[in-house]
This record gives C-alpha cells, sequence and structure tokens, in this order.
C-alpha cells in the first residue's frame, strides 16, 4: 500500500446481479481459540475506507471531513494508518497526531472543542472516539505497518506472543480504551521484498496471526494483503491460506499493478479489475488474485476487493489507448506520478475505459483511475463474487460530497 509523502474486460465488466451479498454468521469465538469469528453481516457487505494519520498535515484532512462529506454515513469500518513496528512491538508513529492535537470545535467532528483537562483525549484519537458516538455502527481498527514500516514484522514474528501482547496493551491504553474495535496487519511482505526483503519463514504470518487471535479474542484481527496473482509471486511467498483462519477477513490491495516507476511506460492501469490483451504482466489484475487466494482454500467472504482513490500518470505521453511510451511521471501535487480522484476528475477526466477501470489522456498526460462508474461495476464484481465487501485507500482521495464512496453503496 502506498503512502504519499511519509512512506507509500478491454471494456466495463457487464451488468452484474444485484443480488445481496449474504454472510453466514457464526458463534464468536472466545479469546484464546485460535479461531476467528466469521465476518458480521452486511446487507451490501463491509466497506472499509482508510484514514491516514498523517493527512490532518498537508492535506488538511481530519475525522470532521469523514462526516461532513457524507462518507461516515456509508462506512462499515475505517482503519487508521498507520502505527509502526519497532523491535518487535506496536508503537505510536505521531503521538501528537494520534491523542495530542488539539482540536477546536469550528475543526471538532461534533462542533465541541477538545480541553486541556487532565487525562482529556484529544488529537485523532479523540476525534474518532467523537466519530464513534455519532456513527455507532463504524468499528474502527488500528493499522500497523505499510510501506514504510513493515520493517519490524520480521522481528516480530520471532516471538508472536510478546507481539500480540504488545499491540493488545496499546489499543487497550486506558487514555484512548474504546476507541479501536481490533487490529489490522499491513505486512509489504512476508518472505518477499517490500521496502527490505523478509526471510522470517513461510509460516511466520500464520503464527502472527494465531497469536494476534488468542490475544485478542473475538475482537477484530484483519490483515492487508499482497494484490500479486501472479504465479510464484508475492502471494506464493506466505502461507496466506493457513493465517486466513485466524483472520476476520483480509484486505486485498487490488491497486497499484503499474506506474510511472517504469518512466518510459507502457503506459498501463494502475488497478485493472480484469486482464486484457497487452497487459504489461499477466496476474497483475484484482480477478486474477481473487480467483487465486480462492483456489487456495480462503473463503470468498474474508476476501474484501480494493479500490484506489486515486490515479498514476505519466508524462510525455502521445497514445490515448494504453500501452503508449512515457519519458517519466506526470507531475501530483504531494508526489510525481500519484493524484487524488478529487483532483483528476477535472484536471484530466476520463476518456476511455479498459478492463473494468478508467484512463484519461489530456495534453501530453496519461492517468489511470476510477470513477463513480468504474466503481460502481467493481463492487458488482465483489458481489458476484460473494466477496465479503471492498475496502479503499484512502478517505481524502475522495471529493468533499464522497463521490466515490457513494459509487460504493449506489453499486
Amino acid at each position: 500500500m502506498f503512502t504519499s509523502g511519509r512512506r507509500r474486460l478491454i471494456a466495463l465488466v457487464g451488468t452484474v446481479a444485484a443480488a445481496l451479498l449474504a454472510v453466514t454468521v457464526a458463534t464468536p469465538a472466545s479469546a484464546g481459540s485460535g479461531a476467528a469469528p466469521a465476518p458480521s453481516a452486511q446487507a451490501h457487505g463491509k466497506t472499509l475506507g482508510y484514514f491516514a494519520q498523517w493527512g490532518i498535515y498537508q492535506r488538511n484532512y481530519h475525522v470532521k471531513n469523514i462526516h461532513t462529506s457524507g462518507s461516515a454515513a456509508k462506512l462499515t469500518h475505517i482503519n487508521y494508518a498507520f502505527g509502526n513496528v519497532v523491535n518487535g512491538q506496536c508503537v505510536l508513529g505521531d503521538t501528537y497526531a494520534d491523542y495530542d492535537r488539539f482540536y477546536n470545535a469550528g475543526e471538532s467532528v461534533d462542533g465541541v472543542a477538545d480541553t486541556w483537562d487532565p487525562g482529556a483525549l484529544r488529537g485523532n484519537f479523540g476525534q474518532l472516539k467523537r466519530l464513534k458516538k455519532m456513527y455507532p455502527n463504524i468499528k474502527i481498527l488500528f493499522s500497523f505497518g505499510g510501506w514504510t514500516w513493515s520493517g519490524g514484522f520480521g522481528q516480530a514474528a520471532q516471538n508472536p506472543t510478546a507481539f500480540a501482547n504488545s499491540c493488545y496493551n496499546l489499543l487497550h491504553d486506558p487514555r484512548w480504551n474504546g476507541v479501536f474495535d481490533g487490529i489490522d496487519i499491513d505486512w509489504e511482505y512476508p518472505n518477499a521484498c517490500g521496502l527490505t526483503c523478509d526471510t522470517s519463514g513461510p509460516n511466520a504470518l500464520t503464527n502472527l496471526a494465531s497469536a494476534l487471535r488468542n490475544r485478542f479474542g473475538s475482537e477484530l484481527v484483519t490483515a492487508a494483503i499482497t494484490g500479486d496473482g501472479s504465479s510464484g509471486g508475492k502471494l506464493d511467498a506466505a502461507d496466506y491460506a493457513g493465517a486466513a483462519r485466524h483472520f476476520d477477513w483480509y484486505n486485498v490491495m487490488t491497486y497499484d499493478y503499474f506506474g510511472a516507476w517504469a518512466a518510459q511506460g507502457p503506459t498501463a492501469p494502475h488497478s485493472p479489475l480484469t486482464s486484457y490483451n497487452g497487459i504489461p504482466a499477466q496476474g497483475f489484475n484484482s480477478d486474477a488474485v481473487i480467483q487465486k487466494l480462492k483456489g487456495k482454500g480462503v473463503p470468498a467472504s474474508k476476501l474484501l476487493l480494493g479500490l484506489g482513490f486515486y490515479g498514476r500518470g505519466w508524462t510525455g505521453v502521445t497514445q490515448a489507448a494504453p500501452g503508449g511510451t512515457a519519458t517519466g511521471p506526470a507531475p501530483g501535487t504531494y508526489e510525481q506520478g500519484i493524484e487524488d480522484y478529487k483532483v483528476l476528475k477535472s484536471k484530466c477526466p476520463a476518456n476511455g475505459t479498459i478492463a473494468g477501470t478508467a484512463y484519461a489522456h489530456c495534453g501530453n498526460q496519461w492517468w489511470s483511475y476510477d470513477t463513480p462508474a468504474t466503481i460502481r461495476g467493481k463492487v458488482g464484481y465483489a458481489r458476484t463474487q460473494g466477496l465479503g465487501g471492498t475496502f479503499f485507500w484512502e478517505l481524502s482521495g475522495d471529493t468533499s460530497n464522497g463521490e466515490l464512496i457513494t459509487a460504493i453503496a449506489n453499486g
């Protein structure tokens, strides 16, 4: 999963059935059982959005925006990203953003100013606690790792019980106890190269998942995992099927398949739903990884399809269709080669679709991103495949009135 700044069908899928996803509810596991409770039933599946801790700085995106955009009413879960993993322990990554920043009445999600009283909870944690009071249906998970902070998982896997205990104690710290309903592990990637190469062993993820389940009991325990569906790729480097027994669900990162890190191209959509003639790499599409996970025995109801609320683009492109050459990454607000949907919809409107996603050629720039129409198609795919729902990276990329999350709700 990319983190900006601080870390990281040839045609749209056809008509999809509108039948609602049915999820079987089992009796939740008790602490120490080693088995994950069944995912909660939702009429339209889960809708999970990431809230980026650092978004309060450059992006000026706060918990209040989740409310004012209308997104809160459409969310079932929020992943708070990220906590760090240091010396085999869960730790906070930015204490000022997490629990200390003062919110005045105008900034606060409920219109009530923070106080400096001893024991008063401020920052994102305080705002999220208030959001949960306003929207009791929302569950919040604390996500650890991400592209930049995954290096510590290898050490954590050497003593999974100590790691799980540290995470549990952190999430249940009396200062913010009640904010979080569980933990999410964003390990990029077990036994494969992400920011660093991990050699923790094929059972490391399963052992870590088991320890977390034993410690957290019936609370939510989830993981964000690779979207690589290629033969012999990252998905084959660890026992994702075995670990799935202990996780409530997987957030499958079905985006960032192609981008301007290949500076000369070929241009290609970063989040194709299916393969297409001329795709630069086989297995780099959403359907490939979903089918591979299901084939390994991971229940479809434990898979959430990943959606990107941003686009990736190149400059120096003359060819409108995918597969053109480029001279480098297109300029972006925060980082070259990447831009929020809320900017791209006007800056470079989509004028083509391929493999269930959209692309745009404007001037000498070429961008790929999802629109409300392609989002609805992907949600339809998730339903026909029996998936547990969808998730997206991340809330600040949407418009101020929540166009993309509305498309998920209407999908």
